[in-house]
C-alpha cells in the first residue's frame, strides 16, 4: 500500500500491528478487516494459539474480504522477530503499570509523535539533532491475560483507550480498530473522494528537504541487542546480580528509549560492552 505521510511531508513511516499469543482465530480475521479499513496491511502474529490460524474458516470469514492482509501476514515465534525494523513501540493496556513507559491516550501520543517528526524535518539537521522514527509498531496482548509486563517495558508508550470506567472491556479487534483510526487521523486521514485521491500524485518535496541526511533511530531489535550485551557486561563486572536483577534492565531499556539512540550509537555501546567482557572474562582454554 502507499506509504503513510504525516502532515505536509512525504517521508515514509512503516506501520505494523502485532498480535501476541492470540487465542481466538476470529479476532485475527477481524483485526485484518480493521486494518484494511484504515489503509494498513502489515500484520504480524507472535506465537498464536492456532498454528494454522491464517487458514482457519473463522479467520477468513471474519476478515470480510481483507484477504490480502491475511496473505501478507507473518507468523513468528518471538516478539524480537516481529519488531524487526520498528523503532517506536506502543503497548496497549487498559490498566496503567506502576513501572514502565508513560500511559497516555492514542490521540495525544500520536499528535506529539507527528509534531516531533514534522519539526525534525522542517528544521535544519544538526549533527546532534534528534533522530527520526523509521517505523511504529502497535502491540496487542492475548485476549486472556493482556500484555506481559516484560513486553510493556520494551515500549516507548502505553496507549489506553478512554472508555467507561465501570466497563472498559474492549474486544481485541475493536481496540485495534480504534487505534488504527486515530493513527490514520494523525497521518492525515483520507480524502473524502478516495478514488480521486488515490490517482493524485503526492506533492513534490523541496530540493533542500530531499537532500537532507536523515538520522535513523535504532530499531527495537538493535536496542534489544545492546541490552543483552550490556547485561552480560554488567554481570561480569558484578554490578548486576542475575539472581536478584530487580528492574535494572527494564530501567536501562526505558533510558535507551528516551535517548532515541542511532545505529551508530548502538555500535559504540556494544563496543564498550565487548571491551568490558574482554577485560573481565578470562579466555577459555
Amino acid at each position: 500500500m502507499q506509504a503513510a505521510t504525516i502532515g505536509y511531508f512525504t517521508r515514509p513511516m512503516k506501520t505494523r500491528f502485532i498480535l501476541i499469543q492470540t487465542s481466538h482465530a476470529g479476532n485475527v480475521g477481524a483485526a485484518a478487516r480493521a486494518m484494511k479499513t484504515m489503509g494498513f496491511d502489515d500484520l504480524v502474529l507472535v506465537a498464536p494459539r492456532w498454528p494454522n490460524v491464517l487458514r482457519r474458516e473463522e479467520t477468513i470469514q471474519r476478515s470480510s474480504g481483507a484477504h490480502d492482509v491475511l496473505e501478507r501476514c507473518r507468523v513468528v515465534e518471538t516478539l524480537d522477530e516481529a519488531l524487526d525494523g520498528m523503532s517506536h513501540l506502543c503497548a496497549t493496556a487498559m490498566t496503567p503499570r506502576d513501572f514502565g513507559p508513560p500511559t497516555t491516550t492514542p490521540r495525544v501520543h500520536f499528535e506529539q509523535l507527528a509534531a516531533a517528526n514534522a519539526l525534525a524535518l522542517a528544521e535544519p539537521r544538526a549533527a546532534d539533532a534528534a533522530p527520526l522514527q523509521q517505523g511504529i509498531a502497535f502491540l496487542f496482548g492475548s485476549e486472556r491475560f493482556g500484555m506481559r509486563n516484560e513486553d510493556v517495558y520494551r515500549c516507548h508508550a502505553c496507549l489506553s483507550i478512554p472508555s467507561n470506567p465501570q466497563f472498559g472491556s474492549l474486544n481485541l479487534a475493536a481496540a485495534l480498530q480504534l487505534i488504527a483510526y486515530e493513527w490514520r487521523l494523525a497521518l492525515g486521514g483520507f480524502a473524502p473522494d478516495a478514488a480521486s485521491a488515490a490517482s493524485t500524485p503526492p506533492p513534490a518535496i523541496d530540493a533542500p528537504q530531499a537532500t537532507q541526511v536523515l538520522a535513523r533511530v535504532a530499531d527495537a531489535r538493535q536496542v534489544s541487542g545492546v541490552l543483552t550485551h550490556w547485561e552480560q557486561a554488567l554481570v561480569a563486572l558484578e554490578f548486576l546480580d542475575p539472581q536478584v536483577p530487580r528492574k535494572l534492565m527494564p530501567r536501562l531499556n526505558a533510558l535507551l528509549n528516551r535517548a532515541q539512540i542511532t545505529p551508530e550509537e548502538v555500535h559504540i555501546l556494544r563496543g564498550i560492552a565487548k571491551t568490558i567482557l574482554q577485560r573481565t572474562v578470562p579466555p577459555s582454554t
